[in-house]
């Protein structure tokens, strides 16, 4: 096992920079998950790390070593694509095999570990099948298995699971997690969807346009947001935000509702800002209470756990999120407050956090 630092990393496609000074330390051991919308540079971070892309400056070091222009087959990785890239005229225990078939390595090694990757995958039953007899999921462990045998010091996922249906995913995201576990092997794996990137990461690297907007671990990022793009994309359903004006102890915003605040910055009152609070941080409110605002509500989807409620204040959309039930209707009125201790400020020019 080992870490891996990226060092003022920058690609670039002719004179289009993609990637504009990258900076990440991936302990050694842990599951870092790279994360942002499609086109933040994610895969291209990741193929760089495995030597699929050249670095145009900076440094990437695994185990401490500089690999800039080491090969892939040097690095001592292993990647899982999107696509398994399975053998289709290979058998199972031949497609987990055949790296360490192209290493030399005696059969009796490559038969020990073949085994006991399929032990670990619950792939026993399966080694004398062709991909083509595999469900997706199947498949999926076999890409993995083929990475596991190579017993490398790196693992790399390139969103895995974007293949599979919903259900499958939430069993497979489980299980790559479990195995990390078990293995404590450094994995970084890179998906778009926020939910894996949660459930399964020790640590998130937040990415947009080529930059880092913020690393941490997925509680850090969810409860601190360093500003407004990590806060609207960390979270589902992602975090409201509402223009208004700051005072002593509440944000104005318009039509004159009153959003309540813990604690407001020092010296700032009168300043313009952007209202934070997550769907799950609003309340049904009194309707004397003079915090709050009245809302209209749109449309109402029950889950069965819970209620996502869309409503309208002024000419923007909100979203509430309530465990308990209640006998919302479209177009009825609502009176809500959001919880001040758990509200968010951001500057409106910058989206920094305040």
């Amino acid at each position: 096992m080992a870490g891996v630092d990226i060092v003022s990393v920058k690609k670039r496609f002719g004179d289009v920079e993609v990637l504009h000074g990258v900076d990440v330390g991936i302990a050694d051991g842990s599951f870092t998950v790279l994360v942002g919308p499609s086109g933040c540079g994610k895969s291209t971070l990741l193929r760089m790390i495995a030597g699929l892309e050249n670095i145009s400056s900076g440094e990437i070091r695994i185990g401490g070593q500089v690999v800039n222009r080491m090969p892939p087959k040097e690095r001592d990785i292993a990647m899982v694509f999107q696509n398994y890239a399975l053998y289709p005229h290979m058998t199972v225990r031949d497609n987990m095999a055949f790296s360490l078939a192209l290493a030399k390595q005696p059969k009796a090694t490559i038969e020990a570990r073949v085994k006991q990757a399929a032990g670990i995958l619950g792939l026993d039953a399966l080694l004398d099948r062709f991909p083509r007899q595999l469900s997706g999921g199947q498949r999926q462990r076999v890409a993995m298995g083929r990475a596991i045998v190579r017993d490398p010091q790196v693992f790399l996922f390139d969103e895995p699971l974007s293949n599979l249906d919903a259900k499958l995913r939430v069993q497979m995201r489980t299980e790559i997690k479990e195995l990390h576990q078990r293995l404590k092997t450094t994995s970084i794996y890179v998906t778009h969807d926020q939910i894996e990137a949660m459930t399964m990461a020790d640590q998130i690297v937040v990415m947009h346009d080529g930059r880092v907007e913020q690393i941490g671990s997925p509680l850090a990022l969810y409860d601190r947001p360093a500003n407004r793009f990590v806060a609207g994309f960390i979270g589902s359903p992602a975090m409201n935000f509402i223009e208004g004006k700051l005072d002593s102890s509440f944000v104005e915003a318009a039509g004159g509702a009153r959003l309540p605040l813990a604690r407001a910055p020092a010296a700032g009152a009168g300043r313009d800002v952007i209202y934070g609070i997550r769907p799950e941080h609003l309340d049904i409110a009194a309707a004397n209470d003079p915090l709050g605002f009245e809302a209209e509500v749109i449309v109402i989807e029950p889950t069965g756990s819970e209620t996502q409620l869309f409503a309208r204040l002024g000419q923007q959309e909100l979203v509430g999120v309530f465990r308990e039930r209640h006998e919302f209707q479209p177009g009825q009125r609502i009176r809500l407050k959001p919880r001040g201790e758990l509200a968010h400020l951001f500057d409106p020019a910058s989206g920094q956090r305040i």
